[in-house]
């Protein structure tokens, strides 16, 4: 397999994006990923590429766009859930589904600009790091109830976990292949974002922050601070911090 690492094209990219009735975002989502894909392939940075929808067993058109955008484009594909498995069963399908050297994971609605993308690849290569992983410059558009929410959720990961993540759950997660591999992901809710960054930092893998201006969801409905939500992602942190015990290290090879 070509390597990664250093300044070489990176083989192929992933793109992802977690779906459940987003038809008012996903022709914006797919085509801003497919734009920024194409031009990381003129320039030379990247030889492949694909984007993936992963339909999280919508009820609106959803299901019928996604289809429809693979069938106008050999580099789309579509995960289609039979039932709806939320944030987390969404993230490992996603995951699961990506042939890519490195994987982006990120929301339909674009909280950041796609072209972000080339930056931090460019970041994940000159830094040698294995997950690039992004922060809102500023969050004071998403409401004060959910800035509440985030600050307290951040610190008690930080606390519980000793990771030194700024936005956990920031939809921006650039990850190598290697991860993937090693890193078993196990949350159905929401909670699998801190899950991803707190597995791979205790296996030895290293994170690197970047800043990125954030663009809040201005159509549709995020259930993200929703008290189900929350409760899920409190039970599935404690469930992670008991298996830490038993994590296995990072291969030294």
């Amino acid at each position: 397999m070509t390597s990664t690492r250093g300044p070489g094209p990176l083989k192929r990219l992933s793109i992802f994006f977690p779906m459940w009735n987003e038809e008012e975002y996903i022709e914006r989502a797919v085509t801003a990923a497919s734009v920024t894909c194409r031009e990381l392939v003129d320039s030379g940075q990247v030889l492949e590429y694909e984007v993936i929808v992963v339909d999280d067993a919508s009820t609106d058109r959803t299901p019928q766009l996604a289809d429809a955008l693979a069938a106008a484009d050999p580099h789309v594909r579509v995960v289609h859930h039979p039932v709806n498995r939320k944030l987390g069963g969404s993230m490992r399908s996603g995951f699961e589904a990506a042939t890519g050297d490195v994987v982006l994971y990120t929301d339909a609605d674009l909280p950041f600009e796609m072209r972000e993308l080339v930056r931090a690849l460019r970041v994940l290569q000159t830094y040698e790091v294995d997950i690039v992983s992004a922060y809102r410059l500023d969050r004071t558009g998403e409401g004060p109830r959910r800035a509440v929410y985030s600050f307290l959720y951040n610190g008690l990961v930080r606390t519980l976990f000793g990771t030194r993540v700024r936005d956990v759950n920031f939809a921006f997660k650039l990850v190598r292949r290697e991860v993937l591999d090693h890193v078993a992901l196990r949350s159905e809710g929401s909670f699998i974002d801190a899950e991803l960054l707190v597995r791979a930092q205790k296996a030895g893998f290293q994170v690197l922050q970047i800043g990125v201006d954030y663009f809040p969801r201005t159509r549709g409905v995020s259930t993200l601070s929703s008290w189900g939500v929350i409760r899920t992602m409190v039970a599935e942190m404690w469930t992670l911090r008991r298996e830490l015990r038993t994590l296995p290290p990072r291969p030294t090879s």
